[in-house]
This record gives C-alpha cells, sequence and structure tokens, in this order.
C-alpha cells in the first residue's frame, strides 16, 4: 500500500478545485505535503526545502495566492474559504501541515480562542478526518501556549488522539534556527501511532546572526554613508516581527514596546520604507526597514517575491511562518516517516500525553527544589 512506502502520487482533485498541469506532477519517490492557510509561503517554502513536494497550498488571501503563483508557478494554488476545501481527494498524503489564523489566540488580540470566528482549528481537524494523513504540521503564536487555553490544547489532542495520532505541542524560537528575531511559535506535531515513536523534535542548531549582519549590504545598496556605523548599533536579534490584520492600519513593526527594542537597535519603527536610505539620509538618523529587509529578517531567501502593494506585501511576510524553523520541523517528520529518525535520541517519540500531565512533570522537580530550599 502507499501508506506503508510513503510513496503517493497526485491525488485526483475534484471538480470544484483546479487541477494540476502536466508540471505539476509529483515524483512517485517524493513525501507529498498539502499545505492550509499557506500565506506568503514561509511555511510551504520551508517545507520545499526538507523534501517535500506540494500537492496543493490552500490559502484565502488573493495578494498571498499572487505571490504563491509568482514564486513556484509549478504549485497547484487553491485560492478560496478553507470551510469549503474538500480534503477527500488528497486522502492519504503524507503531511497535512498549516499555520491556522493566530488572533485568536494573539496576546495582541482580544483571545477569544474557540470563540473567535476566525478560528481555523476545527476546518484543520475535519481535514485530518478527511484525508487520513501520516502526519499533521500546525503552528500558531506563543499566546496559545498559555494557561487559558489549556482545555482548548487538550480537546485538539484528544481528537486527534481519537483519530489514531500521537500528538505533541512545542514551543520553538525562530532564533534558535538562524533567524535574526526571536519570533517564538507554539508547533503541534501530530503522527500516526505506528511513526510516532520515530519523531525527534529539531535541536536549535544554528546561531542568529545579528539584524546589522544581516542587513548591511540592503542598508549601503543605495550609497548611505551611515550604514556601517548602524551595523555596529544594530548588533542585536530583532524582537517579533507583526504582520497585523486587514483590520489594522499601514505596516509598521508592531506596537509601541515593539517600537522601543527595534529602537534600541537603531531602527525606525513607525512605519515601512519604501527604498533603503540613500547618500543624503543623515548618517545619525534612524532608518526604516525595506519590505526586502523585513522578509530576509524572516528568513526568506532574497529571491522570493512578494506580490501587492506594500501593505499587503508587509503582511505577507510579518505573518510568515520563518522557513528555516518550518524546515527544521518538517525534516524532523520526514525523518520520522522514512524512518531515518535518530534511534539513540533520549526525546525520541511523541507522548501522546495530555499537554497538561507533560507540564505537571516538568513543573515537579521545580517544586521539589523549591521545598529544599525552604526547610
Amino acid at each position: 500500500m502507499e501508506e506503508e512506502t510513503g510513496c503517493l502520487l497526485m491525488p485526483k482533485l475534484s471538480s470544484s478545485q483546479p487541477k494540476p498541469s502536466k508540471s505539476q506532477a509529483i515524483g512517485a519517490n517524493s513525501l507529498v505535503a498539502l499545505e492550509i492557510c499557506a500565506g506568503g509561503g514561509g511555511q510551504a517554502l520551508g517545507l520545499e526545502l526538507a523534501g517535500f513536494d506540494h500537492a496543493a497550498v490552500v490559502e484565502i488571501d488573493s495578494a498571498a495566492c499572487a505571490t504563491l503563483r509568482a514564486n513556484r508557478p509549478e504549485w497547484n494554488v487553491v485560492e478560496g474559504d478553507l470551510h469549503s476545501f474538500n480534503g477527500k481527494p488528497f486522502k492519504g498524503i503524507d503531511l497535512l501541515a498549516g499555520g491556522v489564523p493566530c488572533p485568536p489566540f494573539s496576546v495582541a488580540g482580544k483571545q477569544l480562542g474557540a470563540e473567535d470566528e476566525r478560528d481555523l482549528f476545527p476546518e484543520a481537524l475535519r481535514l485530518v478526518r478527511e484525508i487520513k494523513p501520516r502526519a499533521v504540521m500546525l503552528e500558531n503564536v506563543r499566546g496559545l501556549a498559555d494557561l487559558k487555553f489549556a482545555p482548548y490544547r487538550e480537546s485538539i489532542l484528544a481528537q486527534l488522539e481519537e483519530l489514531g495520532y500521537r500528538s505533541a505541542w512545542r514551543l520553538l524560537s525562530a532564533s534558535d534556527f538562524g533567524v535574526p528575531q526571536l519570533r517564538p511559535r507554539f508547533i503541534l506535531v501530530s503522527l500516526q501511532r505506528k511513526y510516532a515513536n520515530n519523531f525527534v523534535w529539531p535541536a536549535a542548531r544554528h546561531t542568529a546572526p545579528t539584524v546589522g549582519e544581516t542587513l548591511l549590504d540592503l542598508m549601503s545598496a543605495r550609497g548611505w554613508p551611515g550604514a556601517k556605523a548602524w551595523a555596529k548599533t544594530a548588533n542585536g536579534i530583532g524582537p517579533t516581527i507583526v504582520g497585523g490584520s486587514k483590520k489594522h492600519g499601514g505596516p509598521d513593526l508592531g506596537p509601541t514596546r515593539a517600537r522601543r527594542q527595534w529602537a534600541q537597535l537603531g531602527v525606525d519603527g513607525i512605519s515601512i520604507a519604501n527604498e533603503a536610505p540613500d547618500r543624503a539620509f543623515p548618517v545619525s538618523a534612524m532608518p526604516k526597514l525595506t519590505v526586502q529587509m523585513v522578509a530576509r529578517i524572516q528568513g526568506f531567501p532574497d529571491s522570493w517575491r512578494f506580490v501587492g502593494k506594500k501593505t499587503a506585501a508587509y503582511r505577507q511576510v510579518g505573518n510568515a511562518f520563518p522557513p528555516p524553523v518550518a524546515a527544521a520541523v518538517g525534516k524532523a517528520i520526514a525523518d520520522a516517516l522514512s524512518g531515518n529518525a535518530n534511534c539513540e535520541e533520549p526525546s525520541r517519540g511523541l507522548s501522546g500525553l495530555p499537554l497538561l500531565e507533560l507540564m505537571e512533570r516538568k513543573r515537579a522537580p521545580a517544586r521539589r527544589a523549591t521545598s529544599r530550599t525552604a526547610r
């Protein structure tokens, strides 16, 4: 059976969804992913780097879909509402992945969780039931890890357990994977039980460059004489890039606290610039970042082009899952599915235990240490 070998052909699409061209045929030896809520392509690009072909990438925003088509014309980009997307033609695919909307859980919002109409976790779970993929990968903001959402997380784990998956959440920081910003993301990985013991969470392997090191060539591209001095000031990693929503105003680097942090790195975060500073820009002034600069801070290659006006392009960048992080998690999933994981790794396997139980286990040593100190 295809599930046993990990070899899938392009699934037949329903008549309501675009059919792939011959150039979109997926190799028989490839791992295949279906991506939902693909945005500007950060996670899809990372999974491609990890060895996954894409049967389809699903996104509702027209500008983001234009970006996906511009950069990967061979991809099957399905533009539309996830609620009406039929997953059945993709039954048995290797990986269902996506970055479901974060506003329901973001500390910058009202954190309504399941009460927020933008919560698409139920749709993701519907697709798991329809498709029965070998693996699932969903990412969201750190706010979902808050204690108030523990029952919600437990409900997701319980539903996946009933469907035959072992699952675990993990908070990963983009800076641990070579991305020059903090950007913590809360990742859910689920694998069918027979693959779960093969999975090993990716370890931090790269020291992130500073913002100055990352952007010096772009800051000096138009002859600004203050670029080298600025790069020495920007000698740390950046705070989390904030993309905002369509209800938010123009593009900027986030709320007041984030802007203060950017100011410490010599960056004016009040808005996004159209171009890098030129020769006339004051040496001692704080430059603004361009969309290309923000994209590089997110871990995108310079070759990845964002389509749309500045605000639309910036939101695609700011809301993206950094490709290097997606690649690291995707590679760990690919290794688990193909049996290439390190069998001697002590943290190997998805336990499937309730998250609260895991949290209690981690808290226990700290409580015992506190008690000994008190005595």
